[in-house]
């Protein structure tokens, strides 16, 4: 089965360090796997409203760029979160997309979670320091996820980069890209 990855750039800055190393990482890919970008940023997604207990605890279908999103995800093989390092975790957008996972899993006759088990999670992420355990709670948020999901976790690729445009200068994170998405997931990559 050829894989098909799905790239969620996470960042409100375009063409940032996270969104070129991803794009150094997706340069390794196999020929035959599928590549799709969307950014999150540009998306728009209503705001994502609780509503598993208020009365019947069920979403409607998404529309609009909500369906757009959820057809991407569940075509996906492979789905990349490629978050910059907000405030030790996730960026905005991010967070706003993995909410409304918790909708769709609610919606009538979707099935999103069982159709979610066992395709694999990965992230990408730059850091602005040397100490790469800032990223723990980041890289705990995807691993949770996948778990609860019964997707398998592919790891998350660290970079280092303080200024736009800086991240070929971490040689290390540039080495790793050329084999992070290798048959067999690299573990969590410098977490």
């Amino acid at each position: 089965m050829a894989r098909n990855f799905l790239f969620l750039l996470g960042s409100t800055r375009p063409g940032g360090n996270t969104e070129a190393l991803a794009r150094l990482a997706a340069e390794q890919l196999p020929a035959g796997a599928g590549q799709r970008w969307l950014d999150l940023s540009a998306l728009r997604l209503p705001e994502f409203v609780d509503r598993r207990h208020d009365g019947e605890g069920h979403y409607a279908e998404p529309t609009g760029d909500a369906a757009t999103l959820l057809d991407a995800t569940l075509e996906a093989t492979d789905l990349v979160i490629a978050s910059p390092l907000y405030w030790y975790s996730v960026s905005t957008p991010v967070k706003h997309y993995l909410d409304h996972w918790s909708g769709w899993m609610r919606v009538p006759g979707l099935e999103f979670r069982p159709r979610m088990a066992g395709r694999t999670l990965w992230g990408v992420t730059a850091l602005a320091t040397a100490d790469p355990s800032v990223a723990d709670p980041l890289v705990g948020t995807l691993r949770h996820t996948a778990a609860y999901m019964g997707m398998n976790f592919g790891g998350v690729l660290l970079g280092r980069a303080n200024r736009p445009g800086t991240i070929g200068e971490d040689g290390e994170a540039t080495t790793l890209a050329k084999t992070f998405f290798s048959p067999e997931p690299v573990p969590a990559a410098r977490a």
